[in-house]
């Protein structure tokens, strides 16, 4: 999918995009020919990310959007609205780690939890419903939601399994357990409307979000990867599924 049907080149918001996976899902996204929106909270750090990704055959422009803010995801909206009139892709990158320390089960601290949920949930519940307008607007309409191997149950119930060995989490863990099943939810939602809307595990990579994990080898281009390819499903692609590089994974 490079070319909307109805109104000229395709139209992708990226949000959290100055940095990291993000920043990667754009470079791809903008690549396969897609005017492809850079969101970032900073314009200046977004400017930057977005000057080393143009280029003659990369239309990479930069919108000031911070998804905790619901003025700015308004602003964001109305944006792509007035521009380009309709929006074919939209990838919920933006999350965060949350400080490990309050996220203890034994002791955790509400504070902690409520800020990663603010993001990593209710930030993409803004963006997405914000954007539902522009994106039946599309004859091929894909949401992306950037979630993590350690929001499934399965694997983080399997006690022989390496989830389980990972130290226990409130916060960011439940968070994206929760972001899958909303990823279903808005699957449901937009299923009649041919929008697709997958849940993308992009496995464990070494950003600026795992610098504490030592040993990591896979780089954000590799984590960008199966998310740029639920964002350019076909229309008999799947929705309302929760997928790695290698497949589908457990709920």
């Amino acid at each position: 999918m490079t070319e909307n049907p109805t109104a000229g080149p395709t139209v992708a918001l990226v949000t959290g995009a100055n940095q990291g996976i993000g920043r990667e899902i754009v470079a791809r996204l903008a690549e396969r020919g897609m005017t492809t929106l850079l969101g970032a909270r900073d314009p200046r750090r977004g400017e930057e990310a977005a000057d080393a990704l143009r280029s003659a055959a990369a239309d990479v422009r930069v919108i000031p959007l911070d998804v905790t803010d619901r003025a700015s995801v308004t602003a964001a909206a109305r944006y792509i609205g007035h521009h380009f009139g309709v929006l074919d892709v939209l990838v919920n990158n933006a999350g965060i780690l949350g400080d490990p320390a309050g996220q203890n089960p034994c002791s955790a601290e509400l504070d902690v939890v409520r800020d990663v949920f603010e993001t990593n949930v209710f930030g993409v519940i803004s963006v997405t419903t914000a954007m539902i307008p522009l994106l039946l607007r599309s004859r091929a309409g894909r949401v992306v939601n950037v979630t993590s191997g350690l929001g499934s149950l399965a694997l983080m119930a399997d006690p022989a399994g390496h989830f389980a060995r990972r130290p226990p989490s409130v916060a960011y863990v439940p968070s994206k357990t929760a972001l899958n099943s909303l990823t279903v939810q808005y699957a449901n939602a937009l299923r009649a409307h041919g929008v697709l809307v997958n849940a993308a595990d992009p496995g464990p990579c070494a950003t600026s979000l795992t610098e504490a994990v030592p040993g990591l080898t896979r780089t954000a281009a590799d984590g960008a990867a199966i998310a740029v390819r639920l964002a350019t499903l076909d229309a008999d692609g799947p929705t309302g599924g929760f997928f790695s590089d290698d497949g589908p994974v457990p709920w």
